[in-house]
């Protein structure tokens, strides 16, 4: 087992590595900016070194820091958390170049999963089912991407290929429109990703987004541990996720599984990952591939029992999977609502002190947080504070307990989005189930047209 791993991180993926690492004895580097020498996990771990200021790219982007901080602590191993450095496959490469592990993926396969063309290609060659699309980036001439449009069938969507988190893509109703909305992609994506590659894929107009967890070994082995349901998003932004996903049969989920299982091994996968996928009519569309673990792996732990950040661990050491695919039993139902440090009606960040903090308890509930009474939420990071999550015997047993846990949930001093959860617990059309990655935003959107008409 590892003796000392370096935590680059913060936050409450941060607290959460630490824990998983002290349960199996491992001791801990928390590495900080100047920002956060406040956080639980610095407090908690066996050492702690500043890294730099508050701004990402001075801090927990700053390769060379991390680095350094564990050489200093002599430190064997690095976990990246995710956001950050964690898909970033020349950080991985210098990792282990300097002679640390990354607790991760080799930096090749980041790297290939990190280009969404390329990765596509990898998928469609491993039999993973995907996208109608280009099969390639697009070119320059007008003429070959009108013809490619038409074969594929309008609705299209314009995507970057190093593009990421809904940022870099341009849906495309009309050949009238194509030319004009593949040179402003590819001027966005060059701005944005350093890389003008896009490509292009059929628009799927009602689908829900339902990923497969994967863990993999390096070695040759590999299992997937079910799926989860991701559909409940605002600006291509996960809001609530859930598992198992409403509707997905032990069958379906049995082939689609076992696709992934078998695309692991093929590209000599390691770690935890995820295969994200549009659903739609019964079938599953590969999109991308997060080489990392997820801020929604909570619900499949509390699923399957298995402990998904000291499964890292133990593969980053040199184990090889002690876990075979019968032995993952899918039991319950879990939901995650993820509460976040902003208005929940103008989605404005809200940093500040948090003068009071109470916690839910009871059967079933877990609170994944770093905050605490008298802690400042910084305005320099990502706005997610902590996650509530629930499990029950159904899902209509966690939808209830989730609306009790919401209910008793204080977070004063800093406004919150626990009154949206609310009302997404609340919602006949959540409730039902099955719902696609666009159901939120119009709901959203009906309840501000009814607050103007009534203004």
């Amino acid at each position: 087992m590892l003796d000392k791993v370096v935590i680059a991180n913060r936050g409450e993926i941060a607290l959460r590595i630490l824990r998983a690492c002290h349960a199996l004895g491992i001791r801990t580097v928390a590495v900080h900016s100047t920002v956060d020498r406040n956080l639980k996990h610095v407090a908690m771990a066996d050492e702690s070194v500043c890294i730099g200021p508050a701004p990402s790219p001075k801090s927990y982007l700053d390769m060379a820091s991390i680095i350094a901080a564990a050489e200093v602590t002599d430190a064997q191993a690095i976990h990246p958390g995710y956001g950050f450095l964690s898909e970033n496959a020349d950080f991985a490469e210098r990792v282990e170049q300097s002679g640390f592990i990354f607790i991760g993926p080799k930096a090749e396969t980041i790297r290939l999963m990190g280009d969404k063309v390329e990765a596509i290609r990898a998928m469609q060659d491993a039999g993973v089912p995907c996208v109608p699309g280009s099969g390639g980036p697009l070119g320059d001439d007008a003429a070959t991407n009108v013809k490619i449009a038409a074969e594929i069938g309008y609705p299209v969507i314009v995507k970057a290929a190093g593009g990421g988190g809904g940022r870099g893509m341009r849906v495309v109703h009309t050949e009238a429109a194509l030319v004009n909305a593949i040179a402003t992609t590819k001027q966005e994506a060059k701005a944005a990703f350093g890389n003008d590659m896009v490509y292009m894929e059929k628009f799927l107009e009602n689908p829900r987004h339902v990923e497969i967890q994967v863990l993999a070994d390096g070695q040759g082995s590999a299992i997937h541990l079910g799926e989860r349901d991701c559909s409940m998003q605002r600006r291509h932004q996960k809001v609530v996720e859930e598992a198992p996903a409403p509707g997905i049969t032990p069958e379906l989920r049995a082939e689609i599984g076992k696709v992934c299982v078998e695309a692991c091994i093929r590209i000599g996968y390691r770690g935890a990952g995820t295969f994200e996928f549009l659903f739609e009519n019964g079938r599953f569309y590969f999109i991308e591939m997060n080489t990392r673990i997820q801020v929604e792996h909570p619900v499949t732990e509390l699923v399957t029992g298995i402990d998904l950040v000291r499964e890292q661990l133990k593969i980053a050491s040199g184990q090889k999977l002690s876990i075979k695919q019968e032995d993952i039993v899918l039991t319950g139902h879990s939901i995650e609502c993820r509460i976040n440090a902003e208005d929940p009606d103008t989605f404005l960040p809200s940093p500040g002190l948090i003068q009071h903090f109470h916690v839910p308890g009871g059967p079933g509930v877990r609170v994944d947080s770093h905050i605490y009474e008298g802690y400042a939420v910084p305005p320099n990071y990502d706005s997610m504070i902590g996650k509530l999550i629930v499990h029950g015997p159904d899902r209509e047993t966690a939808i209830a307990r989730m609306r009790v846990a919401l209910s008793e949930m204080v977070v004063d001093g800093i406004k919150t989005n626990i009154p949206l959860q609310q009302r997404i617990m609340a919602d006949r059309g959540f409730q039902e189930g099955g719902q696609n990655i666009h159901y939120l935003e119009k709901r959203l959107a009906e309840r501000k047209d009814k607050a103007l008409s009534i203004g």
